[in-house]
């Protein structure tokens, strides 16, 4: 019971943050958008660019570091034993 909560709750949680992080994103584009100088602008679209790797990347962390701490199994290792 306590996993298949976790789950939902990490679906959830997963859910939220992508589409937040593309709300995000979109807002950040018609700000992008909206710059005159073509310097300011190219700027604007090289940080849109590093924002979006980081909110998707991290989102994507974040859904792998907790589907491992769910559904991994904690069993512990033999002295001696083979790692893999």
């Amino acid at each position: 019971m306590k996993m298949v909560l976790a789950s939902v709750f990490t679906t959830i949680l997963i859910v939220a943050m992508t589409l937040g992080a593309m709300f995000i994103l979109v807002e950040a584009t018609d700000y992008v958008t909206s710059v005159v100088s073509p310097l300011q602008r190219a700027v604007a679209i090289i940080a849109e660019l590093v924002l979006g790797v980081v909110l998707l990347l991290g989102t994507v962390w974040l859904a792998t570091h907790l589907a491992v701490r769910i559904f991994g199994k904690n069993e512990p290792v033999a002295p001696g034993g083979k790692l893999a």
